[in-house]
């Protein structure tokens, strides 16, 4: 039979208050307290193993609590973390409390065990880092201007993707806006394509913002950052008796290099080749 939730909390409000009164606290390896100096108004961290002797002046505002551990490809998310220096080690101001970056994001990969400095909070608790599969990508926007390992430099706005396979490392920097999956073109298909924004194809070639083109080579295709698949197109199959009439709703130059203006009509025959119909003709 389950407690009341509202009992075990009061019981733990009563152990809390119970262990700020104790004159000695019994801190295990790898726990952590944090004191409260009542004349200075500054609250520490006293980590174990240790039997910590509270003084008069002090009261144990938070009881042994286990420290953080960050398994191998896991990582945590912390708010307000401590400044440190460049050896690492945190930095105080001139009343000895320790010094935060108020409103800052940190990111913790596996290290060793670690508290949390009073002010310190867990934004996101212990996660397994994300894994990008074959064929799949992370579409990924920069939140502020940034310069990666790879000293690649970024601004706030900035839209890229993480193609896979990998293990993507976050970043405070950038959000991931979703998960992008390779569409599969078959045998005597296409698929078609459209320019989110002006952008470069996987081919080099430019492209606006709204243009429209074909991608006919069989196998996966993952879509760039700015473009959107907008149907997988089936080839028609052509015979002796029978033949595709077309019309250019725009000026454009065809798969066989013949410029076609807008209004143009003509026959694709067999002879001509099998293949999916132009974006541009209807």
């Amino acid at each position: 039979v389950h407690g009341d939730p509202r009992s075990y909390t009061k019981q733990l409000h009563c152990l809390e208050d119970k262990m700020a009164n104790e004159s000695i606290i019994r801190i295990p390896p790898y726990y952590y307290i944090h004191v409260l100096d009542q004349n200075s108004n500054v609250t520490r961290v006293e980590i174990g193993p240790k039997t910590y002797i509270r003084q008069d002046n002090e009261r144990i505002i938070l009881a042994p609590k286990k420290m953080m551990m960050v398994p191998p490809r896991h990582y945590c998310i912390i708010l307000n973390p401590v400044v440190r220096g460049a050896n690492g080690a945190v930095q105080l101001d001139a009343l000895g409390q320790v010094r935060l970056a108020h409103a800052d994001l940190e990111i913790r990969m596996a290290q060793d065990p670690f508290p949390l400095y009073p002010g310190e909070e867990l934004k996101e608790d212990i996660t397994p880092l994300q894994i990008v599969l074959a064929n799949t990508a992370l579409h990924l926007k920069a939140l502020l201007d940034f310069e990666d390992d790879e000293a690649d430099k970024y601004v706030a706005g900035d839209e890229w993707l993480f193609e896979g396979p990998g293990t993507y490392i976050p970043r405070k920097e950038v959000e991931i806006v979703e998960t992008i999956l390779a569409t599969i073109i078959r045998p005597n298909q296409a698929i078609k394509l459209q320019a989110q924004k002006e952008c470069e194809d996987r081919e080099g070639d430019k492209r606006v913002a709204g243009e429209q083109w074909m991608v006919k080579k069989v196998g996966a295709y993952l879509p760039g950052v700015f473009e959107e698949v907008v149907d997988i197109v089936d080839a028609i199959i052509l015979t002796e008796k029978k033949a595709l009439h077309l019309r250019a709703t725009k000026t454009f130059r065809d798969s066989q290099g013949v410029v076609r203006k807008t209004g143009e009509e003509w026959l694709v025959t067999m002879v001509d080749t099998l293949q999916a119909p132009e974006k541009i003709a209807r």
